[in-house]
């Protein structure tokens, strides 16, 4: 292969040089009240709402929040203790605009990278954070969840033509006045919550979703949108196989349930709506 002209590798660099330059300026000079105002209108076009206690610069490119909250018009659904966002400056040598973040949910942690350019991606990692510290299952389905939570994932490509794997683990967790549509499902304690995802064409698809419990065994099965998100209709099945024991247990909510009821013992209960509404069947 031959080296590239002299004059090309110069072009090369200034380009890479100039962009550096545009984003640290871009960085420097805007007003963190600006981005934070640019955040709040991107989040309002979902519906959404964006709070923090503290927004600003993070040295030396970057910005962060502290108490930073999102919510829909029932209440919170995600908060965040802290946030940081980065631009990665090596990357940029190279033409490539790479974000690195890093959050903390209570005790718990998340990090990921984010690229812009080139035909995108995202890595992501998380660990110990307690679904207690997440508002979204109280405020979407009433319920009170607790567990420890540990995730990794994957993705390459943006939009519809992303792909990737997610795995996510859920250790002691306990699930409390759980309701979909006002419909309510059995109280359960589960060992483990294990998930292998698969996302294609801008859809999540679970492959293998496992819920693990002290007399009830299920496993939910289907796809989430994930390019139109939260407004992306679901297509999920929540398959639910009790002991008679644990029926006898909560036998009023089987009742409700009855309809869904495929052959003894084993109920299949379709999800519609959307995230942010699910509905039943």
């Amino acid at each position: 292969m031959k080296p590239l002209p002299r004059r090309w590798l110069i072009t090369i660099l200034a380009v890479c040089g100039g962009g550096l330059v545009f984003l640290t300026a871009t960085l420097l000079f805007i007003p963190a009240s600006e981005v934070q105002r640019l955040a709040v209108r991107a989040c309002a076009r979902q519906g959404l709402t964006l709070t923090t206690l503290d927004f600003g610069k993070a040295f030396p490119l970057g910005l962060h929040a502290r108490g930073l909250a999102i919510a829909d018009e029932r209440g919170n659904l995600m908060k965040l203790d802290r946030a940081t966002v980065r631009l990665r400056i090596l990357p940029l040598l190279a033409g490539r605009i790479v974000v690195a973040g890093d959050a903390a949910i209570g005790a718990g942690s998340l990090k990921g990278e984010l690229e812009l350019t080139r035909s995108g991606g995202l890595e992501l990692a998380g660990q110990g954070v307690h679904l207690e510290d997440i508002p979204f299952f109280a405020t979407v389905a009433d319920a009170r969840a607790k567990g420890e939570l540990w995730l990794r994932g994957n993705i390459r490509g943006k939009g519809g033509k992303a792909s990737g794997t997610l795995q996510f683990e859920v250790r002691d967790v306990d699930l409390r006045g759980v309701k979909i549509s006002g419909t309510p499902l059995p109280d359960a304690a589960y060992k483990t919550i294990q998930g292998a995802l698969r996302i294609n064409a801008g859809r999540l698809i679970m492959e293998s979703v496992t819920l693990a419990g002290d007399g009830l065994y299920a496993r939910l099965k289907g796809d989430i949108p994930l390019v139109a998100a939260p407004a992306g209709s679901l297509n999920l099945t929540l398959e639910l196989m009790p002991r008679p024991e644990f029926m006898e247990q909560q036998k009023f909510i089987f009742l409700l349930l009855a309809r869904y009821l495929t052959t003894p013992g084993h109920y299949q209960i379709p999800i519609r709506g959307t995230i942010s509404h699910p509905q039943l069947q």
